[in-house]
């Protein structure tokens, strides 16, 4: 899936780097399981932990794995999102969602949805690229709130989904793209249910009913 499209920084206009693991890691073997299973035509295979494998370890591979997705799917629509034609960042008009972060945005901030997915997509691969958060050498462990930080890295992810969903779909359509759009977001579903990671109140918001069909399923 991280094959067919790049994504581009709207400001910029230079792709974000994709995060991926080093041959050998832990974090790298667990890529190939996962990658393997994921032909297997199970999802709900896909999820599960592998025996005798790490939960945190497993969690920073689907995160990391998730961000690159999304980072796939959204690049495929950047030139259909724009400040004129998405002014907010919403799903739908009771799903407005508001920019804040530790540096810049000490507030919840209104903005156009590419800049608001630039500045989540950005503070995501932060994220991921801190050692101290997500440690990519044998041995070096986890933070303790390491849990609850793949909770909010989750939680902010979706928001992507459910633009893209609410606002881009029939471009997704048009593009052939549905079916990896379809899958992925399938699969962020079990994977969230499987481990728990669900946080606050209307977490799936505009997407309840699809997630509720999903989760009805048997594959």
């Amino acid at each position: 899936m991280t094959s067919f499209m790049n994504t581009i920084n709207q400001k910029t206009r230079a792709p974000f780097k994709p995060k991926s693991s080093s041959r050998g890691s832990s974090s790298y073997q667990l890529r190939q399981y996962a990658e393997q299973t994921l032909g297997s035509g199970s999802l709900r295979k896909v999820v599960r932990l592998p025996e005798g494998e790490d939960l945190d370890e497993w969690l920073a591979v689907n995160v990391v794995d998730f961000y690159n997705q999304i980072n796939l799917l959204y690049g495929s629509i950047t030139e259909f999102c724009s400040p004129v034609t998405c002014p907010e960042m919403k799903a739908t008009d009771e799903f407005e969602y508001l920019w804040q972060d530790q540096n810049k945005y000490k507030r919840p901030t209104k903005m156009p949805a590419p800049e608001y997915i630039e500045h989540l997509m950005a503070w995501v691969q932060d994220n991921i690229n801190n050692e101290h958060i997500f440690p990519s050498r044998i041995g070096v462990h986890f933070p303790k709130n390491f849990q609850a930080t793949v909770r909010q890295l989750v939680k902010r992810l979706f928001r992507v989904y459910a633009h893209i969903y609410c606002h881009h779909y029939p471009v997704i359509v048009a593009l052939g793209l549905d079916p990896h759009m379809n899958t992925s977001f399938k699969h962020y579903v079990l994977f969230i249910k499987e481990f728990d990671l669900e946080s606050g109140k209307d977490f799936y918001g505009p997407l309840s009913d699809m997630v509720e069909t999903i989760l009805k399923t048997d594959t």
